[in-house]
């Protein structure tokens, strides 16, 4: 015991402080708690919400300064009608108006259960300075019982007010003629507003499924 209390003491500056060489994955135990000033990393769920044959769902609360990047996480996205797709938009005014002016690119891959394949980069679901709203997974996806589509979509930095919204999304569906497909969508906002709200919709009709939001630390 007398020895560990030396090598404990050692480790104390004449003021009490503990020396960082004290502190390792095996000197403090049964920790169940960090101060909130403690940076753990990871990702934080910040809100979730269900569409039931919803026309639209929007985050319009907690895009802030807080994060530097957020995630929006898709889960069995089903439209109500066949072969449509799934798409956002931005907004600087908390839901107000989504119609920030977008510039994107995207590519799609395919694999039909008939085992034909395909590649492809499709200017109709690009955008050029255009307030539309902005495809994530195009080219339909299917409403059968078990059809539905999943992805993650990426916004930087929503809050700055220096540079464009850059954001990037990857997504993959069940197309409406018996096929995986994979969509790549990345582009920016270009506003130097900062981006508070956003909304998620079909280009027709309406949707089920849940959107996670989390915010990146």
């Amino acid at each position: 015991m007398g020895t560990i209390t030396r090598s404990f003491a050692n480790n104390i500056t004449t003021s009490g402080v503990l020396l960082p060489a004290s502190l390792n994955n095996n000197s403090i135990a049964n920790v169940t708690s960090y101060n909130a000033s403690v940076a753990t990393g990871g990702m934080v769920l910040l809100s979730s919400q269900t569409a039931s044959n919803s026309a639209s769902i929007s985050f319009t609360t907690g895009i802030d300064s807080t994060y530097k990047e957020y995630q929006f996480w898709f889960i069995d996205i089903h439209p109500r009608s066949d072969a449509v797709d799934f798409n956002f938009n931005l907004s600087t005014d908390s839901g107000s108006n989504y119609n920030v002016t977008k510039t994107s690119t995207s590519f799609r891959t395919l694999h039909t259960e008939a085992d034909t394949t395909d590649l492809s980069y499709n200017t109709n679901y690009d955008l050029a300075q255009s307030t539309a709203i902005q495809p994530l997974i195009a080219g339909g996806i299917g409403n059968g019982a078990d059809e539905s589509a999943i992805g993650i979509l990426t916004l930087f930095n929503p809050a700055s007010t220096t540079y464009v919204k850059h954001f990037i999304s990857l997504f993959n569906g069940y197309r409406s003629t018996d096929a995986t497909q994979s969509c790549h969508v990345a582009g920016y906002g270009n506003t130097t507003s900062a981006i508070n709200a956003i909304q998620f919709t079909m280009d027709s009709g309406n949707f089920d499924g849940t959107i996670l939001m989390y915010g990146i630390v």
